[in-house]
């Protein structure tokens, strides 16, 4: 296991690969030959870049793209925050397995490779209100199972989550990472009522007053308030930095998880672009906090890493261009010069 410590983690979050700035300077150069004014392809030009910069090639590539989904369960299920059951987890886990879910099918048809880790599901965290959701050894068998999801073959990695009542987990991590009230965080998940989201508001505002001694540490707040896929997502999005692997990030949960790297290290989360923004109200927010701007605005609120997998089909169409296209060059056509 690459982490004896959360210590081990933080030095890793220390000293992180940087941008390749020479395949990045490449992929620039391409771009301002192409048969198109400069500009006129918008953020996918950023995209190119972006991913021949942290693949550390040029031309980029989208070969051998990954979709990973954790799944955890959770222990402040008990006090009525989400609209179905724990058991579902379980239930949705052997639908993944099964090639049955809406991931399974969006995985497909990008040509991704996909993989589903149940995380000790018949041993739910601990009710954060009560005690820290996690013990350090479990938060870095999480930690630890997501960096050994992620295949060092992979050009593009998705990563998705399963996992009943982690939008309150998500909130109450946000809440601590960046401040503000459970309230302010709290939002529907899988369809609770106003009353459900009431509800959730005044579990995550009970965590964070249980915890309040931790907060001002991004990894003890994972460990006391996190769940195990959020913790094996986080883990996973680091060690794609150290196999020079872009990552899209995918919804609320997924982006709590990545901002705990983030309040860390500044700088953790720059081989990542969001996928999309979600329905979910809180993702909005966070994505403000983490600077990111979501490539897509579906309204969507799956989860399973759906609107990171949709996007890898925007980053082909990226690339396609990019690679593919004449220059004015050999097109014969007059660059205006």
């Amino acid at each position: 296991m690459p982490f004896a410590s959360l210590d081990d983690f933080r030095q890793k979050l220390s000293d992180l690969p940087q941008i390749d700035k020479m395949a990045a300077n490449a992929a620039t150069a391409r771009d301002a030959t192409l048969t198109k004014p400069p500009g006129a392809l918008g953020r996918l030009e950023e995209l190119a870049i972006w991913a021949a910069g942290w693949q550390g090639q040029h031309p980029p590539t989208l070969n051998t793209p990954q979709v990973v989904v954790f799944a955890g369960n959770h222990g402040v299920c008990a006090q009525g925050v989400s609209a179905f059951p724990a058991e579902v987890t379980v239930q949705m886990v052997a639908n993944f397995e099964q090639g049955g879910a809406a991931i399974n099918q969006l995985a497909r048809a990008f040509d991704a490779s996909f993989s589903v880790h149940p995380l000790d599901l018949d041993t739910p965290t601990k009710d954060f209100t009560q005690s820290p959701a996690l013990s350090e050894d479990e938060c870095l068998s999480a930690l630890n199972a997501g960096w050994s999801a992620v295949s060092e073959k992979s050009d593009m990695l998705v990563i998705g989550e399963m996992g009943i009542g982690n939008t309150t987990i998500a909130a109450a991590l946000a809440a601590a990472l960046f401040g503000g009230t459970g309230q302010q965080w709290a939002g529907p998940g899988t369809g609770v009522s106003a009353e459900g989201i009431s509800q959730k508001a005044r579990v995550i505002d009970a965590g964070l007053e249980k915890h309040r001694g931790s907060l001002s540490d991004p990894l003890r707040v994972l460990q006391c308030l996190g769940g195990r896929e959020l913790a094996a997502m986080a883990g996973a999005i680091l060690a794609a930095r150290f196999m020079n692997i872009p990552v899209i990030l995918d919804g609320f949960v997924t982006c709590a998880a990545a901002a705990v790297l983030a309040k860390v290290n500044e700088n953790a989360l720059d081989h990542c672009v969001s996928g999309h923004v979600s329905a979910e109200p809180g993702h909005t927010l966070l994505l403000q906090h983490l600077g990111k701007e979501p490539l897509l605005n579906l309204g969507m609120r799956l989860g399973e890493g759906s609107g990171a997998a949709l996007a890898l089909g925007l980053v082909k169409g990226t690339l396609a261009a990019h690679n593919g296209m004449a220059s004015f060059a050999e097109a014969g056509v007059s660059d205006g010069s």
